[in-house]
């Protein structure tokens, strides 16, 4: 499967992935990673990482399928923010 990138801008990247985080851990295991990134694994073939970086929040997806899961999740935690997960390519 291929591997999805994508970036929110926001200037609360950390919040996002916490949140994320938070939402998912009954259903999933977060792992921490260097610095402040995640990865969140439903199963082997669903993995998410989230790495806040200043003023982004950069996205990884085991999958095109897993990162529409994701997108619409971190879109709608970030309703009020307007945020919008643009992966590479589109």
């Amino acid at each position: 499967m291929a591997t999805v990138h994508g970036v929110i801008v926001t200037d609360r990247p950390e919040r996002y992935a916490k949140q994320f985080a938070q939402h998912w851990a009954a259903k999933s295991t977060v792992t921490e990673l260097d610095g402040d990134a995640l990865r969140i694994e439903m199963s082997p073939d669903a993995v998410t990482v989230l790495r806040p970086k200043s003023g982004e929040l950069h996205v990884e997806a085991s999958s095109p399928e897993f990162g529409d899961v994701v997108k619409r999740h971190l879109e709608r935690f970030g309703a009020r923010d307007e945020l919008t997960l643009t992966w590479a390519g589109d």
